[in-house]
């Protein structure tokens, strides 16, 4: 299936969530995010990427509804959340599932629980279905043996993908992952990459990745936006992407030492150090 860049979505209906314009910071003086937009259509994998400090996470608030733009539209499932109450917002939000760097699994909870606490929390439905439905979760995740374990016990590639299971146990119609590939180690980091491409084709979802992780999103994601200095500096899908000739994702593709962000901090000259003149 191929890729429809965002900006050419046809329709409005057609996207899951859209920045028009958005203009954010903690303070006046501080920007984070200047006059920025995206589009996520239905159905696709999306990631964000720049370096630390960029904004990455801040996208995913503010689609949450978490912090409000200085200027700017934040669509997301046809309504715009900056303009919610607080109980549109917090419907709003059990459509949303969202993964947490490190899984943020109750420690005090098993396993079985920690997927079912979402299910408890905003449904009535019966225990004798919860449970169907936690190991149904599981399963999709291939942890369904793993469901009387306590959180203790699992290994950090097992907790990530219980935290996907939970995050994904009211079949929420759009995902986000805040860096889901943090300290995992090569094997339970392919695992997980390929869950979230198989999970959101499976289940017909929406996802959009922020992380540093360029090998595992090329091979994943449908399309990518990099931010830097407040701003979408490149964007496209991953064919573009590699062949791109902007410095800076040329840099952070490749991993190399220097360009657009230095490897030296700016100091005067070794000589002028050594000799004393640096100060």
């Amino acid at each position: 299936m191929s890729f429809i860049p965002p900006s050419r979505a046809s329709q409005a209906s057609d996207e899951a969530a859209s920045l028009s314009d958005v203009t954010f910071g903690y303070t006046p003086s501080r920007l984070i995010l200047s006059g920025i937009s995206m589009r996520i259509p239905r159905g696709r994998v999306v990631a964000i990427m720049g370096g630390s400090g960029c904004g990455k996470t801040t996208v995913l608030r503010l689609l949450a509804g978490q912090v409000k733009p200085a200027a700017g539209r934040v669509i997301v499932n046809g309504q715009s959340v900056p303009d919610l109450d607080k109980a549109s917002l917090y419907a709003l939000r059990r459509r949303l599932g969202f993964l947490f760097q490190f899984g943020a699994l109750f420690t005090d909870m098993p396993v079985f629980d920690n997927v079912a606490f979402p299910l408890r929390e905003h449904t009535d439905l019966p225990e004798p279905l919860i449970r169907d439905l936690v190991l149904m979760k599981l399963n999709a995740v291939g942890l369904r043996g793993a469901a009387h374990l306590e959180t203790s016990e699992l290994s950090g590639g097992m907790a990530r993908r219980v935290a996907l299971a939970r995050a994904i146990a009211l079949d929420p119609s759009l995902m986000m992952y805040d860096e889901p590939f943090t300290g995992l180690d090569p094997i339970s980091l392919g695992v997980v990459s390929r869950l979230i491409r198989r999970l959101n084709d499976a289940l017909g979802i929406t996802s959009i990745i922020v992380t540093h992780d360029i090998y595992q999103s090329l091979n994943i994601v449908d399309y990518i936006y990099f931010i830097s200095a407040g701003g979408i500096i490149a964007e496209g899908t991953p064919a573009e992407i590699r062949a791109s000739a902007d410095p800076f994702v040329k840099q952070f593709v490749n991993g190399e030492d220097d360009g657009p962000v230095p490897l030296h901090v700016k100091a005067p000259s070794l000589a002028e150090d050594f000799l004393g003149q640096g100060a």
